[in-house]
């Protein structure tokens, strides 16, 4: 066994959230360690979530827009699909942001490297795959999370997908069933619908997307309705049998009656769960919750002293953003005794379908519960929005939820290229603004992230544009006329 050596801070995980931190820690000069359980750095983002998911969504987008292309005075043309090419571009654009992520990356900025399985065996120490003890002064666990596959009879037998095995498809599946209708579920649907395949997509839930705002869940199952896939809501998965000359059947149960869904293959998008097993946490006093996430205070302190957890691990939002940021807020708090907290309360996030829904913030039913009934609601359909019409893709909507007071509290853009509206809108909710300095807020004319400007401006008329405040404004433009006259005499 090698001595042991001793670093400001060990890193356990090299993805989002473990290389900003990593990154961050050695620019700041402090002695850093990385140890990663996989081949690669990258993480989830990288090699099956984000990266993978988009190229596929933009080849499904594009091959859309063909189909589409009557919606702007073409001819439309229905694509021809090379499912093999698709997933060669996928495959491209993960070695071209790999170096980004990479091991060569890290050492070049003086963070130390280690493959292998780190476990705590006591405080400040850590071994690795147990041939190398590391002391440390601080450690932050960023292990990231994996697909958690429900209990279904039959499943593990058909050789389910996930977003980490879904990548490794060279052939287009003729029937897919997907088991859940989240971010995943409805993202995956889609595309591979657009990209040919026949897809039916089951959630327990009364609605896709479950979190988001009612009105979002109604858009995209109806825009995935219409693009052909099929759609069950609040039904429940009861097994999956084999059938000969087939691949498979998944028997569920919805409105009390039992029916099936055929498949090639079947594809398991239900949540995920924290990466926490033996890390040895025990040993060091670092508690998890009830849902196996690594407890964490504001400043993602865990409860072992100088231990942090950032990133999926901890329980919080889980996107890459989200980790990157906890990283930022980690490095300080750990390196330094900083006590900057993080919250949620203004950071936005996006569910890539067409069109994306990205949100910020409370919804409505949040806000009333939180503020009661007099909340303020501000919203804008953008079949009325002119950079929406003259796209030819005049569907969706944003919504701005205020306090009684009228500071926002929380925004919804479901449209085409919300994702990238969502972002004014949160600094508007971090700075405390209210709705009416969306309405403030000069835009370029036309584009897309006029909607959100729009839906606080419709809200100001409906507000201050009433017979009320008419009875008071004609009285007092009647008197400044008749001084104006007077003045010229």
């Amino acid at each position: 066994m090698s001595p042991a050596k001793r670093y400001d801070l060990a890193v356990l995980g090299g993805g989002a959230a473990g290389l900003v931190a990593a990154h961050g820690a050695a620019g700041l000069g402090a002695r850093v360690v990385l140890i990663e359980r996989h081949e690669q750095t990258g993480g989830d983002c990288l090699w099956t979530g984000c990266v993978p998911s988009k190229s596929l969504i933009a080849s499904a987008d594009l091959a859309q827009r063909m189909r589409d292309a009557g919606a702007v005075g073409l001819v439309p043309v229905e694509p021809e699909i090379d499912f093999a090419r698709v997933m060669a571009h996928v495959d491209g654009a993960r070695r071209r942001i790999a170096p980004q992520d990479s091991v060569d990356r890290l050492r070049a900025n003086g963070v130390e490297v280690l493959p292998g399985h780190a476990c705590f065996v006591g405080p400040g120490q850590l071994m690795v795959d147990d041939r190398q003890l590391l002391n440390f002064r601080t450690a932050l666990i960023a292990t990231g999370s994996s697909p958690s596959v429900p209990p279904i009879d039959g499943l593990e037998d058909a050789d389910p997908l996930t977003n980490e095995t879904v990548w490794d498809l060279r052939e287009l599946p003729g029937r897919l069933v997907i088991v859940g209708g989240g971010a995943t579920g409805c993202e995956l649907g889609q595309a591979f619908g657009r990209l040919g395949s026949e897809v039916a997509l089951i959630e327990v839930a009364m609605g896709l997307l479950a979190a988001e705002e009612p009105e979002a869940q109604r858009l995209i199952a109806d825009r995935l309705r219409g693009e052909g896939v099929d759609v069950r809501l609040a039904a429940e998965a009861l097994r999956v049998e084999e059938v000969a000359g087939q691949s498979g059947r998944l028997l569920f149960k919805q409105a009390g009656v039992e029916s099936s869904l055929p498949f090639d293959r079947i594809l398991v998008a239900t949540g995920r769960r924290p990466e926490t097993a033996d890390l040895g946490l025990e040993a060091v006093g670092v508690q998890l919750d009830g849902q196996g996430a690594v407890k964490v205070d504001a400043t993602l302190r865990t409860t072992a002293r100088g231990i942090f957890a950032a990133g999926d691990v901890n329980g919080s939002l889980p996107f890459t953003h989200v980790a990157a940021h906890h990283a930022r807020t980690a490095v300080g708090n750990a390196l330094f005794h900083a006590r900057r907290s993080f919250t949620t309360d203004a950071v936005p996030w996006v569910t890539f379908t067409d069109p994306e829904v990205a949100r910020v913030g409370l919804t409505e039913e949040q806000a009333r519960r939180r503020f009661g009934d007099d909340v303020a609601v501000a919203h804008h359909d953008y079949e009325g929005l002119d950079r929406a019409v003259t796209a030819g893709v005049p569907y969706g909507f944003a919504k701005l939820v205020g306090s009684p007071r009228g500071k926002l509290v929380g925004a919804t853009v479901a449209a085409p290229t919300g994702g990238e509206a969502i972002a004014g809108l949160a600094t508007h909710i971090a700075a405390g603004n209210a709705i009416g300095d969306v309405s403030r807020q000069v835009h370029a004319y036309p584009t897309f992230a006029e909607g959100p400007a729009r839906a606080a401006d419709e809200h100001l008329r409906d507000r201050w544009l009433t017979p009320a405040m008419r009875r008071f404004t004609r009285p007092v433009l009647a008197l400044l006329r008749a001084v104006e006259r007077a003045r010229s005499v």
